[in-house]
């Protein structure tokens, strides 16, 4: 919807941060929060701190390979990319912590370093946010690319509510690993 911001952050830090950020906007703001993110402890920096709407992050530095994603799969795409330094393969794990408005630049930095993109996301494949930004990363920046984007994705149904169907349902590190060599050929 235009005229809307909306944030996912993975960290306890980055949410303060943004929710801060957020209440302090002229503009609407939505601000999702995943339950599953709840359980997780961290240490959150003393005193005041912001931090702003529309600005990625690059939780994990790479060369080979660019996993552009929110919220928990930020989570699941380090614990991908640990398992993958094991056999060689340095990913870069850029976090968006804002969807609107998204941190073109970054998206365009970490692409134009590995030349390769794969979209990490629980959304259904279909339609999703993630299909946006392939298109939006293929229509850019077709000639920064070694590969066409892959996207990892919740499966096309809808959410089963039995917590274990619903785990089944969205993505895991095994996937994508098993992605990030799809698109290195590996």
């Amino acid at each position: 919807m235009p005229g809307l911001k909306v944030i996912a952050p993975c960290t306890a830090t980055d949410a303060k941060g943004l929710l801060k950020s957020a209440i302090r906007d002229n503009d609407p703001v939505i601000f999702m929060e995943h339950k599953l993110l709840y359980a997780h402890k961290e240490e959150i920096p003393d005193g005041e701190y912001t931090i702003p709407i529309g600005v990625a992050d690059v939780k994990r530095e790479g060369t080979d390979v660019s996993i552009i994603t929110w919220s928990r799969e930020v989570d699941f795409s380090l614990e991908a990319a640990e398992e993958l330094a094991k056999e060689g393969i340095n990913v870069e794990v850029l976090d968006l912590r804002t969807l609107v408005p998204l941190d073109w630049d970054a998206i365009v930095k970490t692409v134009s370093k590995t030349h390769h993109a794969i979209i990490v996301s629980e959304e259904v494949k279909r339609g999703s946010y993630a299909g946006e930004l392939s298109a939006q990363i293929a229509e850019d920046l077709l000639d920064e690319l070694d590969a066409p984007v892959e996207r990892v994705c919740g499966l096309n149904i809808t959410s089963p509510f039995s917590p274990t169907l619903e785990d089944v349902n969205f993505p895991h590190p095994a996937d994508i690993v098993k992605a990030v060599k799809h698109v290195l050929n590996k």
